[in-house]
């Protein structure tokens, strides 16, 4: 290889409460440059968790797919979302259709699935006017803050994620599962470790449980990796969430989490968790043309109210099969 074609070096910024930006200056042929430094950001990612690249001036679709092709070996196709995207094919979406007053809280995506991505990429072509920055926080230091009784109990359980299907609320059967058909649906949920149940009226419940903490498929690190507290009743708005009881009842809630041996889990708890993730919490507002990477093994990573347009899209890579491990073993011998 010859000099010229090796990568320099990036600066990343490091301040305290901000995620690690590297700020450039826009070159000609932006997929060009992406995949020239390929290996240098995923590099930076694996040091810091996440990394924000400000200089690009993405611009619309087409150029965002390039750019998110030539840093990985291909994007993942969406199951099991929770919620309707929109998408531009192959991978791309935009950010999951949510109020623009109501938070989307720390989490790891589709930490659910028995194969999540391991890397997610975010690129913004249009900044809100004030909030909705995609903030983020270290899973590693957020479990180690956790007390012990707390992280104790769910790495014995770990945690389950319940699911109501409805024509009226969430992701239809066939954006969830690529398929409306019941026998298609079914296959998937055997395939990938789902209980189904389908109702009177035709509608679909799931449940399927899952390890709350994981070891990082590279460093071996112990790390809190769900969605327990972002898709947990009480994460809800107070009238958001009496409205969903009302109209499905406190069992047919669209999504709801509970302890892996199917207890509850209170207010207090979530509270908990959510606290312990604004505690850690990195945020830097959104520019137009921004490219933002995130380990979403160690990272978890938000989306904050906002005003205004805001348009940032999405793409998942790196699937993989992770190994919860022995975490706890004091735990796993009670």
């Amino acid at each position: 290889m010859s000099t010229s074609s090796v990568a320099a070096p990036l600066d990343v910024e490091l301040r305290p409460g901000r995620p690690p930006v590297a700020r450039i200056d826009t070159p000609p042929d932006v997929p060009g440059w992406a995949a020239r430094y390929r290996e240098v950001l995923r590099a930076l990612v694996a040091e810091h968790g996440s990394l924000l690249v400000r200089g690009l001036g993405l611009r619309d679709p087409e150029q965002v797919g390039a750019v998110f092709a030539r840093l990985t070996g291909g994007l993942m196709t969406e199951r099991e979302s929770f919620a309707p995207r929109e998408t531009f094919g192959s991978g791309l979406y935009v950010s999951t259709t949510w109020p623009a007053n109501q938070p989307m809280c720390m989490h790891h995506e589709l930490s659910y699935a028995q194969e999540p991505p391991g890397l997610m990429l975010f690129a913004c072509l249009t900044a809100p006017e004030e909030g909705g920055a995609t903030a983020v926080a270290d899973a590693a230091e957020v479990l180690r803050e956790l007390p012990a009784e707390v992280r104790t109990r769910f790495e014995r359980e770990g945690w389950l994620l319940t699911r109501s299907y409805n024509d009226e609320i969430g992701a239809s059967l066939e954006e969830s599962f690529g398929t409306a058909d019941r026998a298609g649906v079914e296959s998937y949920c055997r395939v990938n470790g789902i209980d189904f149940a389908w109702q009177p009226d035709g509608s679909l419940r799931t449940a399927q449980r899952r390890p709350a903490v994981v070891r990082h498929p590279a460093t071996g690190e112990a790390c809190w990796f769900n969605q327990i507290a972002f898709l947990n009743e009480w994460t809800l708005a107070p009238e958001v969430r009496e409205y969903l009881v009302d109209m499905y009842g406190a069992d047919g809630l669209p999504f709801n989490t509970r302890y892996g041996n199917g207890s509850p889990i209170g207010e207090d708890v979530v509270e908990l968790l959510n606290a312990t993730y604004e505690k850690h919490t990195r945020r830097e507002p959104w520019q137009a043309g921004d490219l933002l990477l995130v380990d979403n093994v160690r990272t978890a990573h938000s989306r904050e109210p906002y005003t205004g347009d805001r348009q940032v899209l999405v793409g998942m890579a790196d699937p993989r099969r992770l190994d919860a491990g022995a975490m706890n073993p004091e735990a796993s011998e009670r």
